[in-house]
């Protein structure tokens, strides 16, 4: 039979309390070794970035006309209702014109009488009388010169002796006779191509005008009962209903252009120095994810002195008519681009309770450093940095949220990252 050996025993109890203070001591290096945090970083980098300019705005049809008539009657009959589409000139009522009608065809007779006579007075009495008149300064021509002739003829024979003073004299009055009647006839042809120039085409021109706008009056009047549309949209309010009483006063149809819109937004003084008229622009509608690519029409010229802000409106195609004219959206003008620019992810920024901007950077010594950055123009995904930030530099943009300053951090790969290397 073994002898148990006291020594042995001793030996292996040590051996085995060393063992638990090893464990021990091996749990307690674990728990105090501090925990590695997994990030995704990316490279500040200078890039174009452009400063856009956001702002809430109502929307406003392209075009809009208020359908009042011009006179007072019953409507006859309306030709749409609400929201249909028309196109400019299109009869959309018709308002009772009976007692009009009547009027014009009257006023068409009278305009015919008066152009008859007008023809009858400029074609007929007065051009048998200057006829007349020039036939008779023509045979007082003809004697003027005969006695012209005569008196010079005598006048001669008297130098040369053959013909006594008396005959010659006798001509002589002959021939002032003969001028002072052509002159006579010369003067009455002038007088009846005045009268017929000015008094006489001038009393019937008169008469014809007077009744030609009368006519033209009657006409107008009666084209006023037909309600036609002043432009191409979607009749929008239709208040009234065939047989109520159309009058001047009243809007009888609204006719809306709303194939583009016109976004009217109020912007701050100290962005609107960014902002001019042609800049590229987006409205988006804010019940919904449709946006529609415009431009900036107008830049008011003049504040609003309650609020400081101007009015600005940028114009877009409504495709589809999904934009409603009253409705509230957003609209983002491209002010300006930026060509050279030190520029990061949006999701770098870590949200900060006063002070700049603040952002984890990924240092060489594979630690995460808190740095306040000053910031300038937004894009939807990405900053300018304006301080605080040197191109090359790496931003935390995952898992950054909660890290302390010289936390130790390693970089993980995005499933994006994996994917391009994949």
């Amino acid at each position: 039979m073994q002898k148990y050996k006291p020594h042995t025993t001793l030996r292996a109890s040590v051996l085995f309390f060393m063992a638990l203070i090893a464990a021990g001591c091996a749990r307690e290096e674990e728990s105090t070794t501090e925990p590695i945090a997994p990030v995704q970083t990316a490279t500040a980098e200078r890039a174009a970035i452009r400063r856009i300019i956001t702002a809430r705005a109502i929307l406003y049809p392209f075009d809009q006309a208020v359908v009042m008539p011009k006179i007072s009657a019953p409507v006859r009959e309306f030709y749409v209702n609400r929201g249909d589409q028309v196109r400019k000139g299109q009869l959309l009522a018709q308002l009772e014109n009976r007692d009009l009608a009547a009027a014009a065809s009257e006023a068409k007779g009278l305009f015919d009488e008066a152009e008859a006579s007008y023809h009858n007075t400029t074609a007929a009495t007065l051009p048998e009388e200057m006829a007349k008149a020039r036939s008779e300064v023509q045979s007082a021509k003809e004697a003027l010169d005969a006695a012209h002739k005569l008196y010079e003829s005598r006048k001669q024979l008297l130098d040369q002796g053959a013909l006594p003073r008396r005959q010659v004299d006798e001509a002589n009055v002959a021939f002032v006779q003969a001028q002072s009647q052509f002159e006579v006839a010369a003067k009455h042809l002038d007088a009846l191509q005045k009268v017929g120039n000015d008094a006489g085409a001038k009393q019937a021109q008169a008469q014809l005008d007077a009744a030609r706008g009368r006519y033209q009056s009657a006409q107008a009047q009666l084209e006023y009962s037909r309600i036609t549309s002043p432009l191409s949209g979607v009749i929008a309010d239709r208040p009234q209903y065939a047989g109520e009483m159309a009058s001047p006063s009243t809007p009888l149809l609204t006719v809306m252009d709303v194939s583009q819109v016109i976004a009217r937004a109020n912007v701050p003084v100290d962005q609107l120095k960014f902002i001019k008229a042609g800049n590229e622009a987006t409205i988006t509608a804010i019940d919904s994810s449709a946006s529609f690519h415009g431009k900036v029409t107008v830049v008011s010229p003049a504040l609003d002195a309650n609020s400081t802000t101007a009015e600005v409106w940028v114009k877009a195609p409504n495709t589809g008519g999904l934009l409603k004219p009253g409705s509230s959206v957003q609209v983002s003008i491209v002010a300006e681009t930026l060509a050279n620019a030190v520029v990061i992810p949006l999701a770098a920024i870590l949200p900060s309770d006063e002070g700049p901007a603040k952002v984890m950077i990924f240092g060489t010594d594979s630690m995460a450093h808190e740095r306040r950055i000053e910031i300038g123009v937004r894009e939807p995904d990405k900053v300018q940095v304006l301080k605080g930030i040197e191109q090359g530099e790496q931003v935390i943009v995952v898992g950054g949220f909660g890290l302390e300053d010289k936390a130790k951090v390693r970089i993980e790969k995005s499933n994006e990252t994996n994917e391009k290397h994949d």
